[in-house]
């Protein structure tokens, strides 16, 4: 059962270890990308259903030419053919994924890997950021009627709208949508995850961050800032060489990563002006009103005579000014804490 919806309605964040092209072209490293990520902490290992002639055409022309970035040089092509995951393997990808008790996620890119994953018994949903204009495609995986996770980068305001929309029509309100920078690797200053609050508030349905940049923090952040899914390449080592190995995690890496956003929910954790047990014992350091000299009984209370100071037994702060020019009815040694009707 896939288990992102549990673990939202028990406020925990969803940790997805992105596959990819980490597989390096062998089965075997894919498998074991599956042991380490389960063994790291995650909850779903995810990769992505395409061929090259499902995502571009064999052209070498200049349109098919990417021009600076990680991938200068390539074309779109031999990238693809390179990077993307044998359907053959997916199966056997997933029957791991049951066997170390994580879920499995694949991104479909056109309709026929919809059809081919809907065979394997895939349960979710995962569309890319570049995959977010794909409208016809949004609405044949979301008539499937699993969980949804849109990946947002790029996204306007409107595509994002459409996105949604497209779900909607096919009554699948099981919608997750992830703030993402498409940069690989991301740089913190374009990453603006201010925007998942935003995310939140405008289109009311969970947000989570699917995070190309280096290192832990960014998933922090998100998590600091509401995120209830982080999405984060993984990878054996990045000495295996391949078109992904640059932005990904290593497992230790990765563990840690999860330990950080683990700490960071507990950090965050709800609205709250209730004290903790351990706040209450403290407030007994807090100022109040003391007498600081012996006062005699009918003598005036005098900025002299008593004073805000540590600790907390006495009357509050905001009394002081009540209590002054007053008499007392008693003798007060010096020491003494004052209430707010003290005379």
């Amino acid at each position: 059962m896939f288990r992102l919806w549990e673990k939202l309605a028990a406020n925990q964040v969803y940790v997805i270890a992105e596959m990819s092209a980490n597989h390096a072209g062998k089965l075997e490293n894919a498998l074991e990308i599956v042991r380490q990520a389960a063994k790291a902490g995650a909850d779903c290992v995810k990769i992505q259903t395409y061929t090259a002639d499902t995502m571009t055409i064999d052209c070498d022309n200049e349109y098919f030419r990417i021009k600076g970035g990680l991938w200068d040089g390539y074309k779109l092509y031999d990238l693809y053919k390179e990077a993307g995951t044998p359907w053959e393997w997916q199966g056997r990808i997933k029957q791991e994924c049951e066997l170390c008790g994580v879920d499995f996620l694949s991104t479909p890119f056109d309709w026929t890997a919809v059809d081919f994953l809907e065979g394997i018994g895939c349960e979710a949903y995962k569309i890319a950021s570049f995959e977010l204009v794909d409208i016809p495609l949004i609405e044949y995986a979301a008539s499937k009627g699993k969980p949804m996770i849109i990946s947002c980068g790029m996204g306007s305001i409107e595509e994002i709208q459409d996105a949604l929309d497209a779900c909607k029509r096919q009554g699948n309100d099981r919608v997750v949508l992830l703030k993402c920078c498409s940069e690989y690797p991301a740089n913190y200053r374009d990453m603006n995850l201010a925007t998942i609050t935003d995310m939140q508030e405008r289109f009311g349905v969970p947000v989570g961050l699917s995070d190309h940049s280096m290192g832990s923090i960014g998933a922090v952040v998100g998590v600091s800032l509401g995120a209830q899914v982080i999405e984060k390449h993984f990878c054996l080592s990045r000495a295996i060489k391949n078109p992904d190995s640059e932005f990904s995690m290593e497992p230790q890496e990765f563990a840690e990563m999860v330990r950080d956003v683990q700490d960071a929910v507990q950090i965050r954790g709800r609205v709250s002006y209730e004290l903790t047990e351990s706040e209450r014992a403290s407030t007994v350091f807090r100022r109040s009103i003391f007498a600081v000299k012996d006062i005699q009984k009918g003598e005036q209370f005098t900025a002299e005579n008593i004073r805000c100071i540590r600790p907390g037994y006495g009357a509050k702060p905001k009394y002081y000014f009540n209590l002054l020019d007053q008499r007392t009815s008693k003798d007060v040694l010096r020491g003494s804490p004052l209430n707010s009707d003290s005379k």
